[in-house]
């Protein structure tokens, strides 16, 4: 019965959090995407400047 009233207390208390996360998470997502874009730019950028900084190691036949 202890564990019956639990999950009730359970129920009761998580569903306005469940209701909250999902209308919020678009505009999280929303909010995040920028942030995202600027890391992809970033990560490009430095895989450029790998392979431009061992392309003479390459050239002359190195394991890289």
């Amino acid at each position: 019965m202890l564990k019956f009233l639990l999950w009730l207390l359970l129920f009761v208390l998580c569903w306005p959090l469940a209701l909250l996360a999902l209308v919020l998470w678009p505009i999280v997502w929303l909010l995040s995407l920028p942030f995202r874009l600027i890391g992809l730019s970033v990560e490009a950028l430095f895989a450029a400047l790998r392979a431009l900084l061992f392309l003479p190691a390459r050239l002359l036949g190195g394991k890289s």
